[in-house]
C-alpha cells in the first residue's frame, strides 16, 4: 500500500532537466492522479525549469528533494525525509556523459563516471531495496543506453558504464524475482537534450593530449560528423523516453530490458547473432572507415532490417 492515500510513490533521480524532468511532468501530471512524484536534483537552485513544467502540479503531486547519488550521507538522507521511508517506484536517471580518444582521459575523469552512472545507482538500489524486499512489492527502473548493449567507438569510458549497470541489474534482478521486486532497463538509443547538444559542440573545440594525430582525425573528422548525422536522423526526444518510461510503470508484467528506440533492435541482434563478435565489430568498422556517407548507409541498412514485427516489438509491455 502507498504511503500517500491510493498513489504509489514514484522517487526519480536526475530531474533538473532532459529525460528526468520530463519523466517527472509526465507521472505526476497523470490525469487518474496515480503518481506521487519525488523529484530529485543535486541542486536546488536549478528548479525552476522543472517547476514551471509541472504548473499547478507542483506541490500537489509533486514535491523536490536535493539528492547527490555519489554522497552516501546524502542518499540516506533524502530517503529518511521520504514518510515511512516508502517507495514504490524507483527511477534511476541520473547520469554523466563520456566521449573522446581513450588515451586523453585520466583515470580520475573515467571514475567520476562510473561514480555516476554505476555507483550512484549501485547506491540508491542498496538504500531502497531492502524496504521493497520486507514489503515483497516494488519496482526499480534504471535509465540504461543502447551502448550498455553494444560499445560504441569513442564512447569506450561511457559504454562501459552502462554495460557495468546492465551486468549488476541483470544478476540482481533474478534475485528481486523472489521478492516479487521488478527490475527494468530502459534502453534509448541517440536522445535530443541540452546536455547532448553543449557535448558535442564542446569535444569537437577541444584538445587532446595524449592521442596520436590520427586518432584525433579520426574521432573529429570522421566520428563527430556521422555522430550527429545519426543523432538528426535517429535521435528521439525526452518525451520520448518519458512515455516508454510510463509504459513501463504502468504495466503489470514490465520487460526487463525496453529498448526505446526499434531502429537499434537489429544492431544489438547482430551482437548476439555471432557469438565470436567478429560481425560486429567488423560491420562498424566498415560503416565508419570504408564508407563516404556513414549516415546515409546507416539509414538505408537500418530501414530494411527493421521489419514491422520488430517495431512493435519495442516497449509493448503487455
Amino acid at each position: 500500500m502507498a504511503s500517500v492515500g491510493e498513489q504509489r510513490v514514484v522517487l526519480i533521480t536526475g530531474c533538473s532537466s532532459g529525460i528526468g524532468l520530463r519523466i517527472a511532468v509526465l507521472l505526476a501530471r497523470d490525469e487518474h492522479k496515480r503518481y506521487h512524484v519525488i523529484a530529485t536534483m543535486r541542486d536546488l537552485k536549478k528548479k525552476d525549469r522543472l517547476v514551471e513544467a509541472e504548473g499547478d502540479a507542483y506541490g500537489k503531486t509533486l514535491t523536490l528533494l536535493a539528492l547527490d547519488v555519489c554522497s552516501d550521507e546524502s542518499v540516506k538522507q533524502c530517503i529518511d525525509s521520504v514518510k515511512d521511508r516508502h517507495i514504490d517506484i524507483l527511477i534511476n536517471n541520473a547520469g554523466v556523459g563520456m566521449l573522446g580518444p581513450v588515451e586523453s582521459i585520466s583515470l580520475d575523469e573515467m571514475k567520476k563516471v562510473f561514480e555516476t552512472n554505476f555507483f550512484g545507482t549501485v547506491r540508491m538500489i542498496k538504500e531502497i531495496m531492502p524496504d521493497m524486499k520486507k514489503r515483497r512489492s516494488g519496482h526499480i527502473i534504471v535509465m540504461s543506453s543502447v551502448m550498455g548493449l553494444q560499445g560504441v567507438i569513442f564512447n569506450d569510458v561511457y559504454t562501459a558504464s552502462k554495460f557495468a549497470i546492465e551486468g549488476f541489474c541483470e544478476s540482481l534482478a533474478v534475485q528481486l524475482l523472489k521478492f516479487d521486486v521488478k527490475l527494468s532497463m530502459i534502453e534509448p538509443g541517440p536522445v535530443h537534450t541540452e546536455f547532448e547538444t553543449k557535448m558535442m559542440e564542446e569535444v569537437a573545440k577541444m584538445e587532446y593530449p595524449g592521442a596520436d594525430a590520427d586518432t584525433v582525425r579520426y574521432f573529429k573528422d570522421v566520428y563527430l560528423p556521422s555522430s550527429i548525422d545519426i543523432f538528426q536522423a535517429m535521435g528521439q526526444t525526452p518525451d520520448d523516453i518519458a512515455n516508454c518510461v510510463k509504459k513501463v510503470v504502468e504495466s503489470s508484467r514490465p520487460r526487463f530490458r525496453n529498448l526505446t528506440n526499434s531502429l537499434y533492435t537489429p544492431i544489438v541482434a547482430m551482437k548476439y547473432a555471432d557469438e565470436t563478435g567478429g560481425l560486429s565489430v567488423h560491420a562498424f568498422y566498415n560503416l565508419l572507415f570504408n564508407f563516404g556517407s556513414l549516415m546515409h548507409f546507416t539509414m538505408s541498412l537500418l530501414k530494411c532490417l527493421t521489419c514491422s514485427c520488430l517495431r512493435r516489438r519495442t516497449i509493448s509491455p503487455d
